[in-house]
């Protein structure tokens, strides 16, 4: 099995480490790249500045509540942009709200998950994102456009 490139993006540095180690833990292989917001995440799917050389992430981790470009943002450029519009984002985010679930599914997420508050549970839902997204799910074909 080919190594899965997962983009994390993510502006707190406890949930950035907390998510390192959770998929540390986890049984597939990956690459782990991680983007502090919404800024540099689009600079990283568009391999712009010091991204020129980066993979194209398989799916992308990102979290609704971030300075400068928020999840929601960043979401509907990347499903209104033809290039990338394929990649599966899934919303990782603290948001309980009913506002921002339907809001992200409108702008075409491909999951939704509440983050858990214990370290434990933390690493139970990147399990199960690994043992469903990346072990049962066809993604598509991860290639330079």
């Amino acid at each position: 099995m080919k190594p899965i490139d997962i983009l994390l993006v993510e502006d707190n540095p406890a949930d950035v480490l907390l998510t390192q180690e959770a998929f540390e833990e986890a049984d597939f292989p990956h690459h782990l790249h991680h983007a502090r917001d919404g800024v540099d995440a689009l600079a990283f799917l568009r391999r712009e500045q010091h991204y020129a050389d980066v993979p194209r992430p398989d799916v992308v981790l990102m979290d609704l509540n971030m300075p400068r470009m928020s999840g929601l943002e960043v979401l509907d450029i990347l499903k209104l942009d033809e290039e990338l519009r394929n990649i599966p984002v899934i919303v990782l985010t603290t948001s309980r709200a009913e506002s921002d679930i339907w809001r992200s599914y409108n702008l075409h997420a491909n999951a939704y998950i509440p983050k858990p508050v214990s370290i434990g549970d933390f690493v139970e839902v990147v399990r199960s994102l690994g043992n469903f997204w990346f072990k049962r799910v066809a993604l598509p074909p991860n290639h330079r456009p």
